[in-house]
């Protein structure tokens, strides 16, 4: 299964990806880009906002869907600083320790 991936520390949140393809991509609470869904990954639109990033922040790889199937479907993870849910999809942000906690 393919994926949209955002880099979170390449990401600048400059906005150029949210521009040119609203319907994958959104700002997240700290004002960085990441991917809504993985629908439509032939888009033009896609195409055009990978190619756009300043960063090369964005990518469209290969995930193992065995691993997928193993990933809780929701981050419950609060962080200690704020105590709010960090929002991850899948447990993947760079704030989340839910895997450390299995």
């Amino acid at each position: 299964m393919k994926k949209i991936i955002v880099n979170p520390d390449a990401c600048i949140g400059c906005g150029a990806c949210v521009s040119i393809d609203p319907e994958h991509f959104e700002f997240n609470d700290e004002g960085l880009s990441y991917a809504t869904n993985n629908e439509n990954l032939e888009s033009s639109d896609l195409a055009s906002a990978i190619s756009s990033c300043p960063t090369g922040a964005i990518s469209i790889e290969e995930v193992n869907s065995e691993n997928e199937d193993n990933k809780e479907e929701e981050c419950n993870y609060e962080n200690e600083d704020n105590k709010e849910e960090c929002n991850c999809e899948n447990c993947e942000c760079s704030d989340c320790h839910c895997k450390e906690e299995e």
